[in-house]
């Protein structure tokens, strides 16, 4: 029996061949990895997307009823005086927790980097909030806002007694204590990547600044600021992903009250689908709070992409 002579060649291609496979591992081994979850993404996003629009058409009301209807639930849901209320509730709501939560994360963010004494200590305190769920948050600060629990009532017992202060329980007012508990849980956050984004500025573009006589007001608006430029677009997107889909936070603070008057599109349309029956119109109202959400997400997406290019091409 012949016996096939070992040579140089044979002796280099089996560890060629074990480094060719290994590395062939190394590149098809993420992609099984993260295959079952883009599945069940692809499922959940795209599928659902699709089911929920086909029976926003449809003549569904309490189980489903696949027959096309056309668009009469969304002429009906814009006609509803309580919708309306509801996507104005969130207009405000958003501009104005957006606007606080960033003014103030970024000044929490402004004066930590001023490497204050306890650093530590500081970002913990101001990054609590952020681990505590909106449930939760709503719950305690229903309390500490409620005329019967909270300040008015510690107020009164030192000697005050025409102190008043019952913003949960007005209807005109009532909208701004959620954008307050709102901005209390969001502006640790929005802090952390301020600050992520500061302590990345080169420090001696801020010395020569200095150098030349800019203050340090002037230094922020001229040079740190426009630099973290990015972040800025990054925390907009977070927030008002945040303040779209807000539900917890306002159920558990004032449930939608009083009467309807902190109502938000994600409540009416868990009222609409689970309360009511109205499974039809209350497709109708979630496909416009994905809308409302794809006007944030697509500009993003497509800036993203954009500002990638063109990084790329510059090398």
């Amino acid at each position: 029996m012949a016996v096939e002579p070992v040579t140089l060649t044979s002796v280099k291609a089996a560890p060629n061949h074990g480094r060719m496979l290994r590395e062939r591992l190394a590149t098809i081994l993420p992609q099984l990895v993260l295959a079952p979850s883009l599945f069940a993404t692809l499922i959940y996003v795209f599928v659902f997307c699709g089911w929920t629009i086909w029976i926003s058409l449809s003549n569904s009301s309490l189980l489903p009823d696949y027959s096309i209807s056309g668009f009469h639930h969304y002429v009906e849901l814009w006609s509803n005086r309580r919708w309306t209320i509801a996507y104005t509730n969130l207009f405000l709501f958003t501009s104005l927790y957006v606007i606080g939560a960033t003014a103030i994360g970024l000044l929490l963010a402004i004066l930590i980097d001023q490497r204050v004494r306890a650093e530590a200590l500081w970002r913990t305190i101001y990054l609590y909030p952020l681990a505590v769920s909106f449930v939760v948050t709503g719950t305690v600060w229903r309390w500490l806002l409620s005329p019967s629990t909270g300040v008015e009532r510690v107020v009164h017992q030192l000697g005050w007694a025409s102190f008043k202060f019952d913003w949960l329980v007005q209807r005109e007012m009532a909208i701004y204590t959620v954008v307050i508990t709102g901005i209390w849980q969001a502006s640790g956050f929005v802090m952390a990547l301020f600050l992520a984004g500061l302590r990345s500025i080169d420090p001696d573009l801020v010395k020569a600044a200095q150098i030349d006589g800019a203050s340090m007001p002037r230094i922020y608006r001229r040079i740190i600021l426009p630099a973290i430029g990015p972040i800025f677009i990054s925390v907009l997107v977070v927030l008002l992903q945040f303040a779209i889909k807000t539900f917890d936070l306002v159920i558990a603070l004032t449930g939608g009250g009083p009467g309807i008057a902190t109502t938000v599109p994600a409540i009416y349309v868990y009222d609409l689908m689970f309360q009511r029956g109205q499974m039809a119109e209350g497709a109708a109202a979630a496909i416009m709070i994905l809308l409302a959400l794809s006007l944030v997400l697509v500009p993003y997406t497509i800036w993203k992409n954009w500002r990638e290019r063109r990084e790329a091409a510059r090398g």
